[in-house]
């Protein structure tokens, strides 16, 4: 399957990209593809959301249900503002109405409609859910079942019967499905990681499309880093833990400029962006998927490590770091898994923690042998 990496970095909203990120698109979709675009939105009366497995047995605490009920209403999770969620719910719950798609209001109960079945899973995946719609006389007007496989990425049924990660089967000029078939491009043409994950994403939008992309992905970190840090507060949940992030911010920067000379003073820089980013996700805030919801906060650190502390970091630098992590994640994901519900943390935490020293290996001037030595 051709996998882009604005496939594995994917903007979006906390605190999970297989529990929130995939149930809205999962919903948006049904109702943008199977409703609007087959012609029967105006007739539907009635919908039914089931979740199955890792879903409905953690979704209520990973956001699953809101996600649901946000997606049914047309918000994608790149575009719905974060700051405006909270009034969204609240109308769709007190007036126990839902409009489909944004255009197409019918009524809706949260207790009926949507359903966590704690004792069944679907056939494909863990993370499985059923979307269901009929008419005013009952008439079923479209089902179809989705699968979040981890990091945000959605399969429907016929993806999934077909073990399909994306739809996508565009020829690239540098196919890869293993780190020995990537480091022989790179023998052979002579090119770094990243300008041949550059050429290949050339295929679907031009360079300097590629290259805004990847801009807005590293605005997107930097942003949820800096809200990270200035946003005190409790976290969401019934702990309710306090942020760490801001306190620990203000002590770094009251710290003279001289004890950066410390290479163990910079890790705690590193410690606190990762932070930011983790409090920004547990709280639902706008995080990138890198490559999961659960592993954000690394490879923004890794990348702020990068544009503080190494003379001469610039956008380029920011590029290549981005392109040469996602062809290493690209690895994981067609190979073995990002979903934290399927493989645990390695697959969220310690893929992110490949990806990161593989991008930074490469920033810092590896060859493609040492980017995949460091990613390894």
């Amino acid at each position: 399957m051709a996998v882009s990496v604005f496939d594995l970095f994917k903007i979006g909203i906390g605190p999970s990209s297989s529990h929130t990120v995939g149930p809205m698109r999962a919903a948006a979709r049904f109702v943008e593809r199977w409703l609007d675009d087959a012609g029967t939105l105006a007739r539907v009366a009635r919908v039914r959301v089931e979740l199955y497995g890792s879903l409905a047995l953690t979704g209520r605490g990973h956001g699953t249900d809101k996600a649901v009920m946000l997606g049914l209403e047309g918000h994608w999770p790149d575009q719905v503002d974060a700051d405006q969620i909270p009034a969204i719910l609240a109308h769709i719950r007190d007036t126990h109405r839902i409009q489909l798609g944004g255009t197409h209001t019918i009524d809706f109960d949260e207790a009926r409609d949507l359903v966590f079945n704690k004792r069944q899973k679907l056939p494909y995946h863990v993370n499985g859910m059923r979307y269901s719609a009929w008419a005013d006389d009952d008439t079923l007007l479209a089902t179809r079942d989705y699968y979040s496989v981890g990091g945000g990425f959605v399969v429907n049924q016929d993806e999934a019967a077909e073990n399909r990660i994306v739809a996508d089967t565009t020829p690239l000029p540098y196919p890869f499905h293993s780190g020995a078939e990537l480091l022989a491009h790179c023998a052979r043409t002579g090119n770094s990681i990243a300008q041949l994950m550059l050429a290949n994403e050339c295929v679907w939008r031009s360079e300097a499309e590629v290259r805004a992309g990847l801009q807005k992905l590293w605005q997107a970190m930097q942003d949820c880093v800096a809200r990270g840090l200035r946003s005190d507060g409790v976290l969401p949940g019934g702990l309710k833990v306090q942020r760490r992030a801001p306190t620990m911010a203000r002590e770094l920067r009251a710290q003279p400029e001289a004890s950066l000379r410390d290479p163990l003073s910079i890790l705690d820089w590193v410690n606190l962006y990762a932070l930011a980013v983790n409090e920004e996700n547990a709280a639902g805030g706008r995080v990138v998927t890198a490559p999961t919801n659960g592993a954000a906060g690394i490879i923004p650190a890794v990348l702020h490590y990068y544009d503080r502390f190494v003379p001469g970091a610039n956008a380029q630098g920011v590029f290549d770091f981005l392109l040469t992590a996602g062809a290493i994640g690209i690895l994981y994901k067609e190979n073995a898994s990002i979903s934290g519900a399927e493989v645990g943390c390695q697959g969220e935490v310690g893929v992110a923690c490949s990806m990161a020293a593989g991008g930074l290996a490469a920033t810092l001037g590896g060859t493609p042998a040492q980017v995949e030595n460091a990613a390894e």
